[in-house]
């Protein structure tokens, strides 16, 4: 007769092999933030860089099958459930895209620029901040007892 020990280890071994592990940590953990999120604490609204950052991230999350942090990422930054457009994205970043590109993230189209630009210009390129994102403290919409 197989020991407790022995029946977790299988057990474990089992939910690895079929990749279901992975997913139950990640809902878990998804379950546990919904629990302890503070609903009564109102999120600042979404400036127009946020939800546009939000959405790069929730479609290359949910390409590379990342859903559970998909779904924490939507539910803790108040973006919206349903995703927004791809052409749409495309407009507001000033990107043109052909048909192979639309197979990936606008994420990875974006970093392959930037890496083979690398070689062109050879400086670097100049960023300046936002006026329209102030800087936060890191979870600033929480209170302090959290």
């Amino acid at each position: 007769m197989a020991t407790i020990t022995e029946l977790k280890s299988a057990l474990r071994e089992t939910l690895e092999a079929r990749g279901v592990l992975g997913q139950l940590k990640a809902r878990i953990r998804a379950e546990v933030f919904s629990a302890l999120d503070d609903q009564s604490t109102p999120r600042p609204p979404l400036s127009h860089e946020n939800l546009l950052i939000n959405e790069l991230i929730r479609e290359y999350l949910e390409f590379n099958k990342y859903r559970y942090s998909a779904s924490v990422l939507t539910a803790e930054s108040g973006q919206p459930e349903v995703p927004l457009d791809r052409e749409f994205m495309a407009n507001e970043l000033n990107v043109a895209e052909d048909s192979s590109a639309k197979a990936v993230p606008l994420l990875y189209g974006l970093l392959h620029h930037f890496l083979s630009s690398k070689e062109e210009h050879k400086g670097k390129l100049f960023l300046r901040g936002s006026a329209t994102v102030t800087s936060q403290e890191p979870h600033a919409h929480r209170n302090a007892d959290s």
